[in-house]
This record gives C-alpha cells, structure tokens and sequence, in this order.
C-alpha cells in the first residue's frame, strides 16, 4: 500500500511539498487546510477543509485513514494547529516533522523592536509613529483597537475581522510583493512605523527591505516556541530527506 502523508497545509511551502510529492511514485498525499481563507491558493493531490476537532479528533483521522507521516507545514504562528498536531502524533505514533522556513534577520541598518505578542507591539507604538503598517494578518486586531490617536493601514487577504482601530483603512492584497510595490505603499499612505510578525520568507519580506531604506522602525513580533521534542526542518527537501528516512 502506498505510504499516506498529512500535510497540515496553508503555507507555500505546504503547496510545494505537496506538488513535490505527488509527481513521485507511491505516495497518496493528503493537505488538510483550515478553511479560514475562502479563495486559497491551488493545491496538488487530495485536500480536506476544515478543522479536525484538536489533538484528540486529529489523532481518530490519522488512525482512520491510515496516515504514515504527518507533516506540519502551516504557519509559524500557527500555535495551536502546532501543538495538537504533536500531540495527536505522539498518541498514535506517527512520524511527523515541522516544516518551518527560516525568520528574517535584522542587518546593521534595520530599526527593528522585537517584541514577544501583539499587546506589546501595541504598548510600543505611540512612542514611535502615529501612522501604522500593520500587517499581522485580519484577526487578533484587538490588541490595537485602544489606539485611537493612531492610524493604521492593515493589510491582509480577506477583510478582518472586529473590533480594530477606530481609525483604520484595509488594503486587500495577497504577495508575494515587490520593494518598489512597498516603498510606494509607505510613502503614498505616509507611514512612519511598521508593524509585522516574523513569518520569514521571501513573499513578504520587501515590506522590510523598504522600511530599512526609509530608516523607519519596525516592530517585529518574534515567533512562538516549538513544542518540545519535535523535529523541524527549514525547506521541502528537508522534508523529503526526513520521509525518506521514516517512511519504508
């Protein structure tokens, strides 16, 4: 029987590592997304939408449809998807891997604040501009929605959700996007301190590269920890290197 691989999707790499795996012979790949974006972008193989009901639902699923590997491939602030998927894994003794692509890092001419959540990103904020690029994603903006002397531009993918700043505009975009798209963007809307977590990789990295150039300060929201005792790998063949060694 072909090995059964779960990637715990959403992510680029997710739709690589599935395009990856399906093109080999012998393998049934299944990505799992949680159904939060309502237009994601085209998946490789099979694909399920939706939530598995935690660590003890996701566990019944591996066990019923026989998974061999499970891959953990969804975003680095993905916390909890993170911890039941280890859980579940542990419980059922399914090899599983985290696929987490490396976080930026500052160089000499970055004004980087880093920051361990959202609320402190925000207790930081009137003291270094009074207009925001927040591009944290659409939900948690509650954490800013006491800001009422600041305005905030807030980009994401689909509009976010309540409550938010009373003085917010929304820009609906999906990267990957280019310096000059993003100096353009800071410039026309005059922003003068950017706010972002480090998810790394290159689709929305320009956003940091043009702050730097216009020496503005930036808040970074360093990632969560792992669980303890999982296996992280940085890309897809890191991925394809470790199914090799688990996988008969």
């Amino acid at each position: 029987m072909s090995p059964h691989v779960l990637i715990l999707g959403g992510t680029t790499e997710a739709r690589e590592l599935a395009a990856a795996l399906t093109v080999r012979p012998g393998f049934r790949v299944t990505t799992s997304l949680a159904g939060r974006v309502t237009r994601p972008g085209a998946v490789t193989g099979d694909v399920r939408i939706g939530g598995f009901g935690g660590a003890e639902g996701l566990a019944d699923w591996l066990r019923e449809e026989r998974v061999d590997a499970l891959v953990d491939a969804t975003h680095p602030f993905a916390q909890a998807i993170t911890a039941n998927a280890a859980r579940a894994a542990a419980a059922t003794g399914v090899p599983s891997v985290v696929l987490r692509r490396p976080g930026w890092q500052p160089g000499p001419q970055d004004r980087w604040h880093l920051v361990d959540s959202l609320n402190e990103a925000a207790d930081l904020l009137p003291r270094l501009g009074r207009r925001v690029f927040l591009t944290t994603g659409r939900l948690e903006l509650a954490a800013f929605a006491h800001l009422t002397d600041l305005h905030f531009v807030v980009r994401s993918v689909e509009l976010p959700e309540p409550p938010m700043p009373p003085h917010t505009e929304v820009l609906l975009a999906r990267g990957p996007f280019t310096v000059a798209d993003e100096s353009a963007l800071l410039y026309d809307h005059c922003i003068d301190v950017l706010v972002t977590k480090d998810s790394g990789g290159e689709a929305t990295a320009a956003k940091l590269t043009a702050a730097r150039e216009l020496a503005l300060p930036v808040v970074v929201v360093r990632r969560p920890s792992l669980p303890g005792g999982v296996t992280a790998v940085p890309d897809v063949a890191g991925v394809e290197a470790w199914l090799g060694l688990n996988l008969p």
